[in-house]
């Protein structure tokens, strides 16, 4: 867990509860291995765990925080493109939202990955460092073998990762965070929580498509768990995480909640 300067700071210590060892993480700067406004100064003291799903080409971790321990697992994930950035200051309102609101785990495992490239993320690049486009490198039944997209399926450490950790929880449903077509997009039986969502949420639900070899291709096409592609506007890194939040939280909430609307 990386602070602006690379470095880790963790306070806090392992407690035994009734759901077994959780981590008390005290979080200072960002989780990213590069400077992130948008990151919590302090969220403390909080039961959960954070596990390294994985690492980047240049060794950084991608972190995952996991959250409740409810039969139906949801999974958020945002930055898997380095240059649309807006999602990850919304992943860190969402797990303070999670800490405010124990509802919201309420037969639920809420999963949460503010940075799936952080490499890219870093560089603010759309490509992992190896110049691969991570969200078109799953074994998706459309995927097309090229050097932008891998050579082979999962070649990237980032999307092995990512493919592990979907295979191991097996989410009931995925919502991912992208910037910048301004619509609620899915694939895969995701129509209705897609709608959902933009009961609460200033973006249309828009049929995009399944792209080659993507997350959405792969999980929502081959696999048939419902995936959503949030595509926030192209300006919305320029808010703060607050007005992010004001903006776009009440969907957020709403996938985690489905059927419901809960505010």
């Amino acid at each position: 867990m990386l602070l602006r300067n690379e470095k880790m700071r963790i306070s806090g210590k392992a407690v035994k509860s009734l759901i077994g060892f959780v981590l008390l993480i005290t979080i200072v700067g960002s989780m990213t291995g590069c400077t992130d406004p948008y990151a919590p100064k302090i969220v403390s003291p909080v039961a959960t765990t954070m596990e390294i799903i994985g690492h980047s080409v240049q060794g950084r971790p991608i972190e995952c925080y996991r959250f409740g321990s409810g039969a139906e697992t949801i999974l958020f994930l945002a930055s898997i493109h380095g240059s649309e950035p807006a999602g990850t200051p919304l992943m860190w309102k969402l797990i303070e939202q999670i800490q405010k609101d124990r509802r919201l785990l309420n037969g639920r495992t809420i999963l949460v990955i503010p940075v799936a490239n952080p490499d890219g993320y870093a560089a603010r690049t759309r490509e992992n460092v190896n110049e691969v486009d991570l969200n078109r490198n799953f074994p998706a039944d459309n995927r097309i073998n090229i050097t932008e997209y891998g050579t082979r399926p999962l070649s990237e450490p980032e999307s092995k990762a990512l493919y592990d950790l979907i295979l191991q929880a097996w989410p009931a449903r995925v919502i991912t965070l992208h910037q910048p077509l301004q619509c609620i997009d899915y694939d895969g039986p995701g129509q209705a929580i897609a709608e959902n969502m933009g009961r609460v949420m200033p973006l249309p639900v828009t049929k995009l498509g399944a792209r080659p070899g993507s997350m959405g291709a792969y999980v929502g096409e081959t696999l048939g768990i419902p995936i959503i592609t949030v595509e926030l506007l192209a300006t919305d890194h320029r808010l703060t995480a607050d007005e992010l939040w004001a903006r776009y939280g009440r969907g957020l909430v709403a996938a985690i909640v489905y059927p419901e609307v809960l505010y």
